[in-house]
């Protein structure tokens, strides 16, 4: 079972969101969001192991980030309950609906709540996920 766990990063200089892979293969990795232009789907970022990788530069923009990533080696997914469309190579995509109908496939992103913070960062591993995200208030490495 692969685990995301959140970690808060607050820090003034530096702002953005965040992914660090600390398992040992290689992990592909989609974004989700509202614009002012309706959702959007992006992707793929990878994230080499035991690295970590900024996917969206400066502060953040939205209360809410949907993540989705696969580990390219093994087949393993972290992933949630809200849908939204990927596409098999690079990709951004306006839109959530009718995935299929439109080219596309649908993957269960998790949903990251990231209040009134300006920088945000998940961890993804390979250990069960804990009860409750991790939070901390260490900036990112």
């Amino acid at each position: 079972m692969f685990a995301a766990g959140s970690f808060i990063a607050p820090e003034k200089a530096h702002a953005d969101f965040r992914v660090c892979n600390t398992t040992q293969n290689l992990v592909g990795v989609a974004l989700g969001y509202r614009a002012k232009t309706g959702w959007i789907t992006e992707g793929w970022w990878h994230v080499n192991p035991s690295s970590c990788t900024t996917l969206v530069v400066g502060p953040l923009t939205s209360r809410y980030y949907y993540l989705y990533a696969e580990d390219a080696q093994s087949g393993g997914r972290w992933d949630g309950k809200v849908n939204m469309c990927v596409a098999e190579n690079q990709f951004k995509i306006t839109g959530i609906n009718d995935c299929f109908a439109r080219g596309f496939q649908r993957s269960g992103f998790q949903e990251y709540d990231t209040g009134e913070q300006t920088s945000w960062m998940v961890q993804l591993t390979e250990e069960n996920p804990p009860s409750s995200p991790i939070v901390t208030d260490t900036p990112p490495q």
